[in-house]
């Protein structure tokens, strides 16, 4: 009775929140449904984080190569072919960090712990250099503008370029990444690489191989982070080493920690927490990189769990309660 009523509870909260994410245009004003765009694209980065970390139990220094790298592909693609559509853009992109990431985890996978960490670290290095040396392609220092066509749609064609059209394009593009990552984590490949963090040399009496399951998801997270990289460059009409730098991978470490690695959707509200939180800072102090930190310390030390662990907690606190509540009636 109890199990039917929450499944209930889940699916009216499910209509309610795609009710209000689809009239969230109406309800801000342009630099507000910017802002709430730009979290739905970190979401997903996130969300590409923590299938390495909550997931696989692999901590990752260099996630921002694979974000930068989606994003430069997906302007390079734009300023030097032509005739290129939205969509091939944005596949290629995806192709582009899929391909690293294939390199990169057959490099990386076969360390873990302190020298994986430390070897994503270096990488991230390589290919921000990369991005400063190769100025033909990627402009350095200076960046790349981006100029994205419009979407065709057969009988006609929208312009993606900003504003309500934009967030509906992204709300569908990365909701749809975000819903697959989901539906991945609950595959048999998904529950073998949690499985595998918990007792890799079970799953390898059991027959399993451990290295290709994590390379695939290893492969996997590259290509999510590239399209959020992608969608992050549609965003600012510009990619800039930004993208690929060292703080771009602390943001989303940040970000899955606050949010909680234990849970899906934990990263998800990190991704909403920290850009509105970081907006909020930054209009009032310059030192606001100090505050965040001290507050993702804050987290570590008395919410392990992050936001999601905590809302689990008040949940299971709540239940206990009405259970107590209905015990006591019955008495």
């Amino acid at each position: 009775m109890m199990a039917s009523r929450n499944a209930m509870l889940r699916r009216v909260g499910l209509v309610l929140g795609l009710v209000i994410l689809a009239v969230m245009p109406w309800l801000l004003g342009s630099y507000q449904l910017r802002l709430f765009t730009e979290a739905v694209i970190f979401s997903l980065f996130a969300v590409s984080y923590n299938m390495l970390l909550g997931y696989a139990g692999l901590l990752s220094f260099g996630h921002a190569m694979f974000f930068g790298w989606g994003a430069f592909s997906f302007a390079v693609a734009l300023n030097h072919i032509p005739g290129i559509p939205l969509v091939g853009a944005l596949a290629l992109a995806v192709a582009s960090a899929t391909v690293m990431g294939l390199v990169v985890g057959v490099l990386l996978l076969r360390v873990k712990g302190t020298p994986f960490a430390l070897l994503t670290l270096a990488f991230n290095a390589l290919v921000f250099a990369i991005g400063i040396k190769w100025q033909s392609v990627t402009g350095g220092d200076d960046g790349l503008g981006v100029v994205a066509p419009p979407l065709h749609l057969g009988l006609g064609q929208i312009n993606v370029s900003s504003g309500a059209n934009l967030y509906y394009f992204t709300l569908l593009i990365v909701g749809a990444a975000i819903a697959f990552a989901w539906y991945f984590t609950r595959t048999a490949m998904g529950q073998s690489v949690l499985l595998i963090r918990e007792n890799e040399e079970r799953m390898r009496f059991l027959g399993y191989n451990t290295h290709v399951s994590r390379l695939i998801l290893f492969v996997l997270s590259g290509a999510l982070a590239g399209l959020a990289g992608a969608f992050y460059a549609i965003l600012n009409a510009f990619v800039s080493l930004d993208a690929v730098s060292i703080d771009m991978t602390t943001k989303v470490l940040l970000m899955t920690f606050i949010g909680g690695t234990g849970q899906f959707l934990g990263p998800v509200a990190g991704a909403f927490f920290f850009t509105y939180v970081q907006n909020f800072l930054s209009d009032l102090t310059d030192n606001w990189p100090l505050i965040m930190g001290a507050l993702f310390i804050a987290m570590v030390l008395w919410v392990p769990g992050g936001l999601a662990g905590l809302a689990a907690k008040l949940s299971r606190g709540r239940s206990d309660d009405d259970q107590d509540g209905t015990l006591a009636g019955m008495e």
